[in-house]
Formats: C-alpha cells, sequence, structure tokens
C-alpha cells in the first residue's frame, strides 16, 4: 500500500485545527475527528481511491475508541502505510487560558466552564492519562509559546522533510520561559561565558557572526559542544534502530538568544550528514 498518513492527535486546545490545516495546504486530503474504529478502513478506502496523502485528526472525543489507535497504527505499517504521528500539547496554564479566552467547554468536563478552574484542570489531567499512550509514540510538538503562523510554519517544514529517515530536532530556549514539552533530551548551558554582557554583542544572536566568533574562543563552550556531540553520536543510531522517527533536542540558556542558539545552529550543522535535521529558536522564531 503506497500512501503516507499523518495522524494528528494531541491536547485539546493545544492547536490540532491549525495542524490539519497546515497539512491541508501541503497537500493532505484532511478528516478531523475520525472515529478510531474506522482508521483501519479509511486508511484502505482512500488508497483504493487512489489517495496518497492523508491527514488525520484523532482526539480524546473518541475516549473509548482510543486504545485501539497504537495496535490500529501498526497494523497499517505491516501493509506498508508510511505512518507518521503528530501529538501536540501545551502546559495545563496555557490550555485553561485559552479554555478561558474562548469561553469553549473541555470535552472530558462534565460541567460549565463558569463551573471553576479546577473542574477545568481536572479535565485536563485526565485527557493527559487517556492520551499518554500515544504520546510516547509520537512526536510532540510543544505549543505552549507558539503563534498559529508558527505552528503553521513547523508542521509545514517537518512534511517538507525526506521520509524514513530519523528527524534530529535542535531547539534553543530560554529557561525563564520554562522548559520545552516537546524536548527528549534537555541540556542546560547557561554555565558559559555569556554574550549579554558585552554591549556590542547583547543586540545580537547566536546566529550573528560577532556573538560566534566570541563563543567560538571559548573553551567551555567547545567543550560542552563536544560533549553533547559525543552523548549523541552514541545514542542516535540505537534510536533509530528501536524505530524512533524524530529525536528533540533542547538547549536552554537564560534568554535563549545566545549561547542556545549558536549551539543549536553548530550541533544542526555537524549532525546534517548523518540525520535529517531541523533548527529551532523558540524564543527567536517568529518574533
Amino acid at each position: 500500500m503506497s500512501l503516507d498518513l499523518v495522524l494528528i492527535t494531541g491536547m485539546s486546545g493545544s492547536g490540532k485545527t491549525v495542524a490539519l490545516h497546515a497539512l491541508e495546504d501541503a497537500g493532505y486530503y484532511c478528516v478531523d475527528n475520525l472515529p478510531p474504529e474506522l482508521l483501519v478502513a479509511f486508511a484502505r478506502l482512500e488508497h483504493r481511491q487512489h489517495a496518497n496523502r492523508v491527514a488525520l485528526a484523532i482526539d480524546v472525543r473518541s475516549a473509548a475508541a482510543l486504545p485501539l489507535v497504537p495496535r490500529q497504527l501498526e497494523e497499517l505499517r505491516s501493509e506498508g502505510v508510511k505512518v507518521q504521528t503528530l501529538f501536540l500539547d501545551a502546559s495545563t496554564e496555557t490550555l485553561v487560558r485559552r479554555f478561558s479566552e474562548t469561553r469553549r467547554r473541555h470535552p472530558l468536563s462534565k460541567e460549565e466552564l463558569r463551573d471553576g478552574r479546577q473542574a477545568l484542570v481536572q479535565s485536563i489531567g485526565l485527557e493527559r492519562e487517556l492520551l499518554a499512550e500515544l504520546r510516547e509514540q509520537s512526536l510532540v510538538i510543544d505549543t505552549s509559546t507558539l503563534r498559529n503562523a508558527q505552528l503553521l510554519a513547523y508542521v509545514k517544514k517537518l512534511m517538507a522533510l525526506p521520509p524514513g529517515r530519523l528527524t534530529l530536532v535542535f531547539q534553543s530556549f530560554a529557561f525563564k520561559r520554562g522548559i520545552p514539552m516537546d524536548a527528549d533530551y534537555i541540556f542546560d548551558v547557561r554555565m558559559l561565558p555569556n554574550p549579554y554582557y558585552d554591549p556590542q554583542l547583547r543586540p545580537l544572536t547566536g546566529r550573528d557572526a560577532p556573538v560566534a566568533d566570541f563563543l567560538r574562543q571559548q573553551p567551555e563552550v567547545a567543550s560542552m559542544q563536544a560533549d553533547i556531540t559525543g552523548f549523541l553520536q552514541h545514542w542516535l543510531a540505537p534510536l533509530a534502530h528501536n524505530h524512533r522517527s524524530y529525536v528533540t533536542v533542547g538547549l536552554g540558556c537564560t534568554g535563549g538568544q545566545h549561547r542556545s542558539v549558536y549551539l543549536v545552529e553548530r550541533l544542526a550543522e555537524h549532525f546534517a550528514g548523518d540525520w535529517t535535521t531541523l533548527k529551532r529558536h523558540r524564543e527567536l522564531d517568529g518574533s
């Protein structure tokens, strides 16, 4: 079966509709809220009708049937379907704010939103439990700090990557804005020399030559880069052999502007020859 299938799932309020629109723009035939019981039959039907790229959104509105999905995905893979799963997530605080702003009711809530924040938090917690197995098998995208346009652009980048290879995502971030929920590994680089304290370098970023030159000359930066490189070189092949499609590596500094950005650029450059790589700068992209 020559079919590319993208399954979008995740937390209510995390941006699944936006991601589905990105896939529609990329030429996928998209279906929202497909009952999980129909997943295999639908994929086979679309293949017979000569569709080759399909995107489906399944979420907690089909809670009773969610346990069926992992087995169904394996069944489709055994038939030659190229399956990718994207899980959109966000912090509980972010989800509560989004529901409050839109005055929407959570799909698992048995009470009206006005009856209290606690009921909403409990519904979000239950949703995390119900979706935990799907999250483990997916590329997780943390949308807590993403605008819709940024999420659209990121999903389109993912879909443009060559299929069938492990994709290594390097992401810089600022610890002061929280640790990204989508990172498989986190490296703290706040102990490295900080260009922020040089008035000429402060307004620049780790992508600018003067900042890169400054950091390149610091022995501690070179040591950190070598340590992270050695760790990844040792473990990426076993991860790929374990059928991992994506590995997200987060590098954080205080402001997410200089040190973490520089190291993301260098690491992505180093690994690009062996793996499909993607760079993200959480505090810079779209700013």
